[in-house]
């Protein structure tokens, strides 16, 4: 140790943890700030400098801004309320860029505190020891950076192997270490993967309703969904849309492993340095140990659907006026087709591809509107008349198994708690607990009870709905065959509504023009992917008849 004079006072102590000392902890080694306490505890006993106060960083940042004890100790270093500061080694007080340096040796030196460490005091009003403080500081960010880069260097190697390198697992799944190696993966909680399995099946293939249909469902309808079923997140009570929006673009779930995908970005505001992130469509992505909850077509399916699912807004001044807006797109190129009002060259509105290489051409509006129509008409008169196709009550056979398994799971959960509370009343007749307690216990595992009890019920209810669904031989008319009776007399906002409810897209090709006088020939071919309980797509050319593709 220095033997640099220290005068008797008023001192303090400052701990932090580093990365380094956090991976110690994994290993077993202790807890940091603890053997810190003790090593500048027995420190001070030694100089005869009694530590008043210890200031214990318990968060980690890279710079100031990020450590709140730390900036409340320079505060009180420029009060000079403190004679020295006791710290393990002086990079503990700086590691960030060279303006926190600066900081902290200007903090140090204006007020004349001295800081001590078990192998020298410090003294900033010391030119040689200013000296030795700053070039500290200077190699401890170097030590950082350095530490940072082959952490980072670590990390994408990891994923490359496939392991997960996040510090939270993913709903549906539990973090554990390898075996014989280092890192970690996933497995399965079976009980959560339920859940995202109804969550994927609910936005790519829909709800199946009383009247035969299916009801795709968006991030906010399946959050609702869930909590009428009672199936709580991990850490809300209620479900967030956004969170369902990251599970269906979470790659995990179909058995890849990402890093980087929300980067973080510094920039400079005011002088201030702020820290914002951004998602990273390139980021590192490379196929995992873990096994996946959803098959990979399923995943790539609901991607997909994200991007079909965009909103084309009409401005508010305006009013909609393409009944077909959102749904036809062209099949060459893959453009939303687009309508082109009225002019002096056509007396009636256009459907047309928006690129001006795209070879398709483009049909009267009311002419598609026609063909397409027609075609629903006919599609669910047949789904009225035939009995249903074997593939009908398949989904409410899965949908049952689904919630069987979760009622399941509840029952074993409320016998669970029912056992706890039996073992309440033992403990109160040991009079091991007081009256205060097995109260307070009673109510909390009576109130889950109930919870649990109401949930079962949902479930129980959305069962039978289910099977009432599955033992039907035949399809009750829809509601929607009477709208069509409608539609003439309807404004394009609310057929477009319509049409939306009764069909996903379809996809439109033209490969050659009307000739003169020959309006009406719709020589257009139209594949039309409606929302029926047959999930395949259909043919329409022209007024040919129906074709399934």
């Amino acid at each position: 140790m220095g033997n640099n004079p220290t005068p008797p006072g008023k001192y303090c102590a400052y701990l932090r943890k580093s990365r380094a000392d956090h991976d110690a902890e994994l290993r077993g080694e202790g807890d940091t700030l603890e053997r810190h306490r003790k090593l500048l505890s027995e420190l001070s006993v030694r100089m005869k400098l009694p530590i008043l106060k210890f200031y214990s960083e318990v968060v980690s940042g890279d710079t100031l801004t990020d450590r709140p004890v730390m900036q409340q100790l320079l505060r009180d270093v420029e009060a000079k309320l403190w004679e020295g500061v006791f710290v393990v080694e002086v990079e503990r007080l700086a590691r960030g860029n060279t303006k926190d340096q600066g900081i902290v040796s200007d903090c140090f030196k204006y007020s004349g505190t001295k800081i001590i460490t078990p192998a020298k005091v410090y003294d900033p009003e010391n030119e040689f020891d200013e000296e030795y403080f700053e070039f500290g500081l200077f190699m401890a960010r170097r030590e950082y950076k350095t530490i940072n880069r082959r952490l980072q260097r670590g990390r994408i190697t990891s994923v490359k192997e496939g392991k997960f390198v996040s510090g939270t697992a993913p709903y549906g799944y539990r973090r554990i270490r390898l075996q014989d190696e280092k890192g970690y993966t996933l497995a399965v909680n079976e009980k959560e993967a339920d859940v995202i399995r109804m969550i994927f099946d609910w936005y790519c293939n829909g709800i199946l309703l009383e009247d035969g249909t299916y009801k795709k469902l968006g991030a906010d309808g399946i959050a609702r969904r869930l909590d009428e079923l009672g199936i709580p997140p991990r850490t809300s009570d209620r479900w967030p849309r956004a969170t369902i929006r990251d599970m269906l673009s979470n790659p995990a779930y179909c058995g890849d492993v990402r890093f980087g995908y929300r980067a973080s970005k510094k920039t400079v505001y005011g002088g201030t340095v702020t820290h914002s992130r951004h998602t990273n469509e390139n980021c590192q992505q490379n196929p995992g140990l873990h096994p996946a909850i959803v098959s990979r077509s399923l995943f790539h399916k609901a991607q997909d659907q994200k991007t079909e699912n965009r909103k084309y807004t009409v401005p508010s001044s305006s009013a909609l006026q393409n009944p077909l807006s959102g749904l036809i797109y062209c099949k060459k190129c893959g453009s939303l087709m687009t309508r082109l009002a009225p002019n002096s060259h056509n007396p009636y509105a256009t459907l047309k591809c928006p690129r001006r290489s795209c070879p398709n051409i483009s049909s009267p509006l009311f002419l598609v509107e026609e063909q397409m129509i027609r075609f629903l008409r006919n599609w669910l008169g047949e789904c009225l008349l035939n009995p249903l196709p074997s593939d009908y009550t398949e989904p409410a056979a899965q949908e049952i198994e689904r919630l069987n398994t979760a009622l399941k799971n509840n029952r074993q959960e409320s016998a669970r708690l029912q056992a706890q509370l039996n073992k309440t009343y033992s403990l109160l007749e040991q009079e091991i607990y007081t009256i205060e307690i097995f109260r307070e216990r009673q109510q909390l595992l009576t109130r889950d009870m109930e919870t649990l009890a109401q949930t079962a019920n949902r479930w129980e209810e959305e069962i039978r709905r289910y099977e009432k669904l599955r033992n039907s031989n035949r399809l009750s008319p829809p509601q929607t065959l009477s709208l069509f009776d409608l539609y003439s007399c309807a404004g394009p906002e609310a057929k477009n509504r319509l049409l939306k409810e009764l069909m996903q897209k379809a996809e439109y090709e033209k490969d050659r023009p009307n000739t003169r006088g020959k309006l009406r020939n719709a020589n257009f071919t139209l594949e039309i992917y409606p929302k029926m309980p047959r999930r395949e797509s259909c043919i329409i050319s022209g007024s040919e008849s129906l074709r399934e593709k």
